[in-house]
């Protein structure tokens, strides 16, 4: 399995290259935004108004973005950020400060399911670093000022109303400046699924904030997060990311005395923080390292590093190899930065399905099907039939049935 990554740089208003990102990723959104059935997707209308009402400053960026799109209504309510469909992660973080400041996250997911961007934009006149997601909005990343954020899934099924978690990360990187004002964004703009969110800024300041659907945020000092909160609410899914013992692994490194920022980001490529389920959809990705007062982010696989700052930020592709270390010859290299200035961007799907032919809940239900398969060759075609016949109920991936498969799975 393979991740197509490319570190981009646009240090300005979003133009043409925000505008070939998305040309190349929207008929894969289109589709998994489509997955949920207009009749539980709110309207432009409800849309628009609710980003004006909890995300006011970035309305000129968005009515810029559907410009360049040439949005149609479904791209202006994609591009909203509100109600999107459901969907699930794994992730761990943590923060060091002291004489050393630094926010190092997994990001743990399926390769097929990740646009594999790294945006260097100024869309709002201050200079931003990010892990791009939902093309407008990112699961990682830091401002010029020195405030970083990521995010890890909470572990629970809850969806309600709100806004996908890429879009807020992103307005909280656009607009704040301090750890004080990320808290503040963070806990007034409601987010449609549960996530733990780490923010840290320059002077050590750091905060995580619980965010749910049906609960009020709750604010707390911990420097670690993975994917519960608190207490495990969904057992099968806690089961199968083995989310308390990278918890207790997270805790018993941090406390030792000393510890430096260098062993706790080179520990987020080893086991049991790095995962290698990537068929699953439980595998790292990619470690992420921010260091707010020094301005430098770091992309990290085994065998490969990627260092950028917001003065020297260098564009350059690298294929990512997770069946195998990604270390690739001085000659490869070169061809990856060549490929890199013909063609910056892979798409999400397959290169052979178009946006009719692409459901994104399929697809998920298929890769699971598979590993079931392979994990598991003794199981037939009548049961791998069954399996998939309890995944894909009524036209959705169910909840309950993906539990009894990480059961197993796990």
């Amino acid at each position: 399995m393979q991740l197509h990554f490319n570190a981009i740089s646009e240090p300005a208003k979003p133009g043409k290259k925000w505008q070939k990102l998305f040309n190349t990723y929207w008929p894969a959104y289109q589709a998994w935004y489509n997955s949920k059935g207009a009749s539980y997707t709110p309207d432009l209308e409800t849309s628009q108004a609710a980003l004006k009402k909890y995300m006011p400053k970035m309305w000129p960026t968005y009515q810029k973005l559907c410009k360049l799109a040439k949005a149609d209504d479904v791209a202006a309510r994609f591009l909203t950020g509100f109600q999107p469909p459901a969907y699930i992660s794994g992730c761990s973080q943590a923060v060091l400060t002291g004489k050393e400041i630094q926010l190092v996250r997994n990001y743990d997911y399926h390769p097929d399911l990740m646009e594999g961007t790294q945006l260097l934009s100024a869309w709002n006149g201050k200079k931003v670093i990010a892990t791009s997601d939902c093309l407008i909005g990112v699961v990682d990343g830091m401002n010029e000022d020195g405030l970083a954020i990521s995010l890890t899934f909470g572990g629970r099924k809850e969806v309600g109303v709100g806004f996908g978690i890429p879009f807020i990360l992103r307005y909280v990187l656009e607009f704040c400046s301090n750890v004080e004002e990320a808290v503040e964004a963070l806990v007034r703009i409601p987010s449609h699924m549960s996530y733990n969110v780490t923010v840290v800024d320059k002077t050590g300041a750091f905060k995580t904030v619980r965010l749910a659907p049906d609960k009020k945020p709750v604010i707390t000092d911990a420097a670690f997060t993975t994917n519960h909160q608190g207490i495990v609410d969904w057992p099968e899914n806690a089961a199968f990311n083995k989310t308390l013992e990278r918890s207790a692994f997270l805790e018993k490194m941090l406390a030792k005395k000393g510890i430096k920022a260098s062993a706790i980001a080179d520990s987020f490529l080893q086991k049991p923080l790095y995962n290698t389920k990537f068929k699953e959809g439980f595998g790292t990705l990619f470690t992420a390292v921010y260091q707010p007062a020094k301005g430098v982010v770091e992309m990290r696989w085994p065998g490969i590093k990627v260092t950028q700052t917001f003065e020297g930020f260098q564009e350059q592709y690298k294929l990512i190899n997770y069946n195998k270390p990604s270390v690739a010859p001085a000659k490869i290299l070169k061809k990856e930065r060549i490929q890199a200035e013909k063609d910056f961007a892979r798409p999400v799907a397959s290169k052979k399905q178009s946006s009719a032919e692409f459901d994104w809940q399929e697809n998920v239900v298929e890769t699971l099907v598979n590993a079931m398969a392979q994990s598991k060759p003794s199981k037939d075609k009548e049961q791998l039939n069954k399996l998939r016949g309890k995944l894909f109920q009524h036209g959705q991936v169910s909840w309950e049935a993906l539990g009894d498969f990480w059961s197993e799975a796990g």
